[in-house]
């Protein structure tokens, strides 16, 4: 059995393709993001461990969001009995097709159901956007803020969950990334930016002088009196 991964690149170590691939899936998993978003082939993963519990006759393998949310609700119930949990920032990233979701989910399935660690797991902030591809493009090629909104919140999320403050604090944070993204920009490259040096970055710091120190540490130097010194400043009181 071929057990390479697609020529795409995945984000999956080579163990977990091995793995995905020995369970014989009734469909073989090319997109990653795409596959396995429905919760379906997730369900048929964890049939081949708890066969009783996960029967795939009740799991739909459509692509609605309806579809998608029934699935993984019958899935995460399962699992309640089952006393397992999984990374609910991993499943609504999946469901939405989030970037990294899917493949940080699947390496966490492989390290639940196999009990090995994996040291690839990805370890990234669980908002899983689109930042480490832009951080890839030239700068020429970087998403606008408006394009980094359409790039980072799916239509799903927005019918998922119809709040509007919950919408808007999702723009919030992708504008507050997308800002924090530029501002790195501008310092690593203040000429591009034409980013002029402050005034206390044109400032020339000199050390200080010998001389100077020398004289200072002449000044507060305090004197030193022997006893017999003491004697003579006494008698010399007295008198």
């Amino acid at each position: 059995m071929d057990y390479s991964p697609p020529k795409k690149r995945s984000g999956l170590p080579r163990e977990v393709w091995k793995w995905l691939q020995s369970l014989e899936l009734s469909i073989s998993p090319k997109n990653i993001r795409r596959d396995f978003s429905n919760g379906y082939l997730v369900a048929e993963v964890f049939s081949w461990y708890f066969p009783e519990d996960f029967s795939l006759h009740s799991y739909d393998n459509g692509a609605s969001l309806s579809t998608k949310q029934s699935n993984w609700t019958q899935i995460e119930k399962v699992l309640v009995k089952r006393r397992v949990s999984l990374m609910k920032e991993s499943i609504n990233g999946t469901i939405h097709c989030k970037p990294g979701a899917a493949e940080a989910l699947v390496q966490e399935i492989y390290a639940l159901l196999t009990n090995r660690r994996i040291q690839s797991v990805q370890e990234e902030a669980l908002h899983f956007t689109d930042q480490r591809y832009q951080e890839q493009l030239p700068m020429v090629a970087r998403a606008t803020a408006s394009k980094a909104i359409k790039n980072n919140l799916r239509l799903s999320e927005e019918l998922a969950e119809p709040n509007i403050s919950t919408t808007q604090r999702k723009i919030q944070n992708i504008i507050h990334r997308h800002v924090e993204l530029r501002r790195e920009e501008r310092s690593q490259n203040p000429q591009r930016f034409n980013v002029k040096p402050t005034l206390g970055e044109q400032a020339v710091r000199l050390p200080p002088s010998h001389t100077h120190t020398a004289s200072t540490s002449k000044i507060t130097a305090l004197p030193r009196f022997t006893s017999h010194s003491r004697e003579i400043t006494t008698a010399a009181a007295r008198r």
